[in-house]
């Protein structure tokens, strides 16, 4: 079973859109949240992160990947497909 994919966005964020393009290339289903239709979203990202106060901010199956950077630093490294398809990720 896939895993629940959440991303957590902000308009004219370059690095929103690139994570958007991966998830799209791989063909996940993924919940998009734009924090700028809602304040309580942002707050609620914050909330979860922790610390990440950069955007994206992107859950997989639960876990926090991180940003951008790290989507793709996933999929370089072979553990991205993986993790969309529910396998947790790779040691």
């Amino acid at each position: 079973m896939a895993a629940a994919i959440e991303i957590y966005t902000r308009p004219g964020c370059g690095y929103c859109s690139a994570a958007i393009s991966l998830l799209q290339r791989k063909k996940a289903a993924f919940t998009h949240y734009d924090t700028a239709t809602d304040s309580n979203l942002r707050q609620q990202m914050f909330d979860r992160t922790r610390a990440g106060a950069t955007f994206p901010q992107i859950f997989i199956g639960g876990t926090h990947v991180g940003g951008c950077d790290d989507l793709y630093a996933l999929d370089r490294e072979g553990k991205l497909d993986g993790m969309i398809a529910g396998e947790g990720p790779s040691a």
